[in-house]
């Protein structure tokens, strides 16, 4: 009979493409790792990976029957999750996603008040961006991600709880005098540097300014917010910001100037992201109030308006 453990092994060997690496993943010897993929081999009647010394390729049997083991995995977890629901709340430990233009910036605002609610409540958090944290959140890898919205979901649920706009981050002696508000007409476009293509919030503040990606002129561009500000304090150009990330950004930049962008916002959400048969959703909703309430306690931003 096919077991769990035959399938977790080969499900391992389809995301390493390696014997050796998918037995360390699974802490197991890999001779032991091989034997149960051969016997599973055997028991289906089906090769499943092509291996020799070089490489390990799956079998378009092999792709059939992986895909069927995710979807077997994904709903024994879920079984298993849902014999604990009667337990206490965030008893049981979780892996949470968020994106790196949230995580650094949210994560310190609510940990604290989680921790103190829920002393033992073990959370393990995977930093990625959006297009892997959605496909992670799909197949099971994780319970829950962080996200900004909008963005494609492919079907799983959103529990928005945050709004906010951007801010125009400028060098103070290049900061226009006598202005609060700044709009995207009065922005320098061959000056506005903003983070690399693939990061969803480039595409939320071209967004917010009615902008198209080719016409943002800038040969600037980086994987991090905190890299981009000290290009700024560079007086190497300008860059739009979260309110969220604010404080963190420019806490030492006293040369820096923040201003808020006058365009029609919300310009980003903030949403917890789940499968649609996730059983764990009472957790969710704690976690969902706590990161509402610090976040308008630390940040000042208003909360998501309800319907």
């Amino acid at each position: 009979m096919i077991s769990l453990k035959q399938l977790n092994y080969a499900l391992a060997v389809e995301k390493t493409l390696h014997f050796k690496k998918a037995a360390e993943a699974c802490n197991v010897s890999q001779s032991a790792l091989s034997t149960a993929i051969t016997e599973l081999e055997k028991q289906l009647g089906v090769q499943v990976f092509e291996r020799n010394n070089k490489q390990v390729l799956i079998t378009a049997d092999g792709e059939l029957i992986l895909n069927k083991a995710k979807t077997i995995k994904l709903e024994i977890d879920e079984l298993m999750q849902l014999s604990q629901t009667n337990k206490m709340p965030l008893s049981r430990p979780m892996t949470l996603g968020v994106i790196p233009t949230i995580g650094p910036y949210m994560l310190p605002k609510v940990l604290p008040e989680v921790r103190k609610q829920y002393p033992d409540f073990k959370l393990q958090i995977i930093e990625e961006q959006s297009h892997v944290l959605v496909d992670m959140v799909r197949t099971g890898d994780i319970d829950a991600a962080v996200l900004a919205l909008p963005y494609p979901l492919d079907g799983l649920m959103s529990f928005p709880f945050w709004q906010e706009d951007f801010y125009w981050v400028t060098h103070k002696d290049e900061f226009p005098n006598n202005i609060t508000e700044i709009t995207s007409d009065e922005l320098e476009l061959d000056k506005l540097m903003l983070l690399k293509d693939g990061h969803c919030l480039k595409d939320h503040a071209l967004a917010a300014c009615s902008l198209q990606s080719q016409k943002q002129k800038s040969g600037f561009d980086s994987a991090s917010l905190h890299t981009l500000i000290q290009m700024v304090a560079g007086k190497l150009g300008t860059t739009l910001v979260p309110q969220m990330a604010i404080d963190q950004l420019i806490y030492n930049e006293s040369e820096l100037q923040a201003i808020h962008l006058d365009e029609p916002g919300p310009h980003r959400g903030i949403a917890l992201i789940i499968r649609p048969n996730y059983v764990r959703t009472d957790d969710i909703s704690i976690l969902k109030a706590i990161f509402a309430e610090q976040l308008d306690k630390h940040c000042g931003i208003k909360k998501l308006k309800k319907n």
